[in-house]
């Protein structure tokens, strides 16, 4: 099955590229809009205005071994500075990986952008990529509203995304920054951090944070413990459990704990006895089914 082709996004990085106004090499209608040109690699600078600030070594490694084998496919697109000397638009990524291959010239689209704009294309294209990190796909939308002056609903018809998932990313930029280095470093998930953001109160939300890191909690967990329910860590081991119960246990005074038995045998049933400080307590019998209850009050009627 062939893979859907993602929707055009309005005026963002593909409109940009498409015009002749931002294009040196379109000087006259024959040479056409999008002619490449060869750059050497060392005329090429970083682009400043790059969201993106870590990339992974070993996808690098991959990428830099495929363009060793089969050249850069897809070119750079950059803009010129002076004579000779060119800045990055996007494609970081490809540039990187043409340094570690050590090439010494790299296919490139060459355009002519003021800061504004270059940054808004950088942004767009950077939102673009698959495996960004939710708290990088949030700065790029704050970046682009703040710095690009758009309103979420500009924004939301440039990147071809919902108003509310716009909100739901930028609202992960309102965590402690600790929490957020969390789900760049991909300790938590952002449904984890989502959850995380309708806490009100900093200090229960990184309690929260630890609590997801140290007992491996999901997002339903978090969700139940927000919702005042108790819930058993995954992490707790049955050896753990049993020890508890062993604690529990001690707690009983020797009597309680000959009683809990003695009903436990009579009743067929697992029998629990709470003991209070100040004298009182309960006792709780489980059932399995309605006729399970109806065998055990009969017992007890008896």
């Amino acid at each position: 099955m062939s893979a859907k082709k993602r929707p055009a996004l309005g005026k963002g990085l593909g409109a940009l590229l498409q015009s002749a106004d931002t294009d040196i090499t379109s000087s006259n209608a024959e040479t056409g809009v999008g002619a490449i040109a060869e750059i050497p690699i060392e005329d090429i600078e970083a682009n400043p205005f790059n969201p993106r600030t870590t990339f992974e070594k070993e996808a690098l490694k991959e990428l830099s071994d495929s363009i060793a084998q089969h050249g850069i496919i897809q070119p750079l697109t950059v803009r010129k500075l002076g004579r000779d000397k060119y800045q990055l638009i996007s494609g970081e990524r490809r540039f990187r990986a043409a340094q570690l291959v050590g090439l010494e010239k790299v296919p490139a689209y060459i355009r002519i952008a003021n800061d504004q704009t270059m940054l808004e294309m950088a942004l767009v294209e950077n939102i673009q990529r698959e495996n960004l990190n939710p708290i990088e796909v949030a700065i790029s939308y704050k970046r682009l509203i703040d710095e690009c002056q758009l309103t979420q609903e500009q924004l939301s018809q440039k990147i071809s995304k919902s108003r509310t998932s716009i909100t739901n990313y930028l609202r992960l930029l309102k965590l402690p920054a600790e929490i957020q280095t969390g789900v760049l470093a991909e300790e938590i998930t952002m449904g984890h951090a989502r959850a995380l953001v309708s806490v009100d109160d900093e200090k229960l939300q990184l309690e929260l944070y630890q609590r997801i890191i140290d007992e491996n909690l999901s997002v339903r967990d978090i969700e139940a413990i927000l919702r005042g329910e108790n819930i058993e860590s995954p992490k707790t081991s049955e050896k753990e459990k049993q020890k508890n119960k062993k604690t529990e246990k001690a707690k009983l005074p020797e009597e309680f704990i000959s009683l809990k038995e003695s009903l436990s045998e009579r009743l067929s049933t697992k029998v629990k006895i709470q003991k209070s400080p100040k004298g009182g307590g309960k006792i709780v019998l489980e059932f399995n089914s309605d006729e399970d209850l109806g065998r055990i009050m009969e017992l007890l009627n008896k």
